[in-house]
């Protein structure tokens, strides 16, 4: 309570200074850019303040795998992937993506308490917990990120049947499975969803097979968590990914789902800022499961399904390759790919780790906006 009556006596001397110097007066735009910028900021600092806390107890408790990896997440052997990892896995904890949806969940309550029990008009508009925008993109980044933060710890104390610790990857299908369902039986039932929109052709009315098809898009972009393998890799990706999303949130004047988009943004480039190599931690399942499910919600909440693989092209990149890997070996004897995902074949063809990570930040970017034009040009009446 006596942090909220702090912030709101902050908000209280903000609104005084706004109107003094006739910058915001409570212009509508202004006030925007606060909710939405001033929040990402906001949300960067609050996961750079927690990082000394989080970091502290990971190395004292020693939060990381206890031997490196020798298996595929098929069961066959890997060990041009092993070799990769062989000084990083063992000694480097995991469960950084706890300070992206940590801070998160931090500045949802702090402006929605601010909103509850200081009502100013700022203190309204700055919140940005609601039910038609951002109720299910919050429930899916805490819930997925609660699933990955279980199988981390599987992981850590080497704990489960999977190849080296955690939950069996049948298992963590059929969780996400799970939340799939619920998040398209809300969409279906209590939002009207029932098709997806082809930017330039229309809307594709999809009826009842809306409900599965929201199910595999959510188990397609999980599948692209194996995205996470070189330092400050996932991090620059899944940034670059949230900002596009925030962008098209904002034009489509969905200023509370922007709002979100650019917070997530926000902790994710404190993740990254300790994320680059050498890492401090890594992101773990408790970064990637809630990211994804969120970047879901997220998708479907914009009509904008139908640019995703643009926008997130690497992890379906990620995915796919080490389909087509699995495929290969099994059915044709031979290997496409040295290693895979295909950022591992980048390395084992030689590459510095850091010459792979920033091609695909460069390529992530583009690609991002490229699906935001395309997103939101697509819309656009046609002569």
């Amino acid at each position: 309570m006596k942090i909220l009556k702090g912030l709101s006596f902050l908000n209280l001397q903000f609104d005084s200074l706004v109107t003094f110097f006739g910058v915001v007066s409570y212009n509508q735009m202004s006030i925007n850019v606060v909710k939405i910028f001033g929040l990402s900021a906001f949300a960067f600092f609050i996961a750079v303040v927690l990082t000394p806390l989080l970091t502290h107890y990971l190395y004292k408790y020693k939060m990381w795998k206890k031997s490196v990896r020798i298996k595929t997440f098929s069961g066959d052997d890997a060990p041009i992937t092993s070799e990769l990892y062989k000084d990083k896995d063992v000694g480097t904890p995991r469960m950084g993506g706890v300070l992206i949806w940590g801070s998160v969940f931090i500045i949802t309550l702090i402006f929605y308490g601010l909103s509850k029990f200081f009502p100013s008009d700022l203190n309204q508009k700055l919140n940005f917990l609601s039910r038609n925008q951002t109720w299910v993109p919050i429930f899916g980044l805490i819930a997925g990120s609660l699933i990955g933060l279980a199988d981390d710890l599987f992981v850590v104390f080497g704990k489960g049947k999977y190849n080296d610790g955690g939950i069996s990857f049948a298992k963590r299908m059929g969780l996400v499975v799970l939340m799939g369902l619920a998040g398209a039986l809300w969409f279906y039932y209590k939002l009207g969803m029932d098709g997806v929109y082809i930017p330039f052709l229309g809307e594709i009315v999809l009826g009842i097979f809306f409900i599965p098809f929201f199910v595999f898009v959510m188990t397609a972009i999980f599948t692209g968590g194996v995205i996470d393998g070189l330092d400050g890799l996932s991090g620059g990706i899944f940034a670059a990914i949230f900002a596009a999303y925030g962008g098209i949130a904002y034009f489509q004047n969905q200023l509370d789902l922007a709002a979100f988009c650019g917070i997530t943004m926000g902790g994710i480039l404190a993740f990254l800022w300790f994320n680059i190599p050498p890492a401090r931690f890594y992101m773990g399942e408790t970064g990637i499961l809630g990211l994804t499910t969120a970047l879901t919600a997220v998708a479907f909440l914009t009509d904008t399904v139908a640019v995703l693989p643009i926008i997130a092209f690497p992890l379906f990149a990620a995915s796919g390759s080490s389909v087509l890997q699995i495929f290969s070996k099994k059915y044709l004897g031979w290997k496409i790919f040295k290693a895979a995902p295909i950022h591992h074949h980048f390395q084992a063809l030689g590459w510095p780790s850091s010459k792979v990570v920033m091609r695909f930040w460069v390529i992530s970017v583009v690609l991002a906006m490229l699906g935001l034009v395309i997103a939101l040009g697509g819309k656009f009446p046609t002569p």
